[in-house]
């Protein structure tokens, strides 16, 4: 029995989702039934319904964007830092493994090589870095807190997308935002991100941090010709000049733009496609949710 604790947000959802699809059994821990901050509270109630392994997809983005978490800061690190040590302390009594659904918002840049951030490099775009968002330090803080964790996947994923049209989808933002910024990003299929997960678990792969994102780097300029070509919408879309005046109109914190690495993922034949593939694969199967 997998225990599911984020299970109603968009991450959560597409779990069950496919949990259901390939007939898996699971339990969504909700707050409401039980106070999982509380690590015996968590504990006790996972014991009751038989969990031999947890998966942690809560957590706290803003809305609606990471420019809300500067407004509510102990939500935000309650949600992403000190969750993520009240799940370790309860697996840890429980003696079951867990995996925790991350970030690569933790880093800026393309990396020390210039091909994205490994799983090994240390975040640069945290609250130890020259500047950084408060959603994207707080991601950093949890996986601090749990970095001496022996029985925990992190997973992490960047700004997933998917075919369905619905509010959190990357390609959807890209549709309802008014004037975007071309910057360069890994980018996560949310349904590969999915499965690549419950195959680090089925096939009881290694432990540790995993980079979940489809290989390569894209830039918005080039989703947005890809969107133009497959969906043709009616719309003009709108650049600022540069990231600069993007932070100076639109936005009221720094974001993370980074390149990851996915050759340990790769390297463990975990089913990851190339970006630009990715995308017009889920474009060419664009749907309402």
């Amino acid at each position: 029995m997998i225990g599911l604790i984020g299970a109603s947000g968009y991450i959560g959802q597409a779990f069950a989702r496919h949990f259901l699809e390939r007939g898996i059994e699971f339990a969504a821990i909700r707050r409401r039934d039980v106070d999982y901050y509380q690590a015996r509270l968590l504990r006790d109630d996972l014991s009751s319904k038989g969990v031999s392994f947890v998966i942690n997809c809560a957590g706290y983005t803003g809305k609606p964007n990471v420019d809300a978490c500067e407004d509510h800061k102990a939500e935000c690190l309650l949600a992403n830092a000190v969750l993520p040590g009240a799940i370790a302390e309860a697996c840890r009594e429980m003696g079951i493994p867990w995996g925790h659904v991350s970030s690569g918002c933790i880093f800026e840049g393309d990396g020390p090589s210039g091909a994205g951030f490994r799983e090994t490099d240390p975040p640069n775009f945290c609250f130890r870095g020259p500047r950084t968002s408060f959603y994207s330090g707080s991601k950093a803080l949890g996986e601090e807190v749990i970095g001496d964790v022996s029985n925990c996947y992190v997973w992490r994923m960047r700004m997933p997308f998917s075919n369905i049209h619905e509010p959190r989808n990357y390609l959807s933002k890209l549709l309802r935002y008014e004037w975007l910024v071309d910057v360069r990003n890994s980018l996560s299929d949310l349904d590969e991100f999915i499965l690549a997960c419950i195959d680090c678990w089925e096939r009881q792969l290694p432990m540790g941090i995993y980079h979940l994102t489809c290989p390569g780097s894209i830039t918005t300029r080039e989703v947005v010709t890809l969107i133009v070509q497959v969906l043709q919408p009616r719309r003009v879309f709108q650049f600022f000049d540069s990231e600069d005046e993007f932070l100076k109109r639109a936005a009221r914190t720094p974001r993370s733009n980074c390149t990851l690495d996915v050759s340990k993922a790769l390297s463990y034949g975990l089913r990851l496609t190339d970006v630009r593939v990715a995308i017009r694969r889920a474009l060419e199967n664009w749907k309402a949710a």
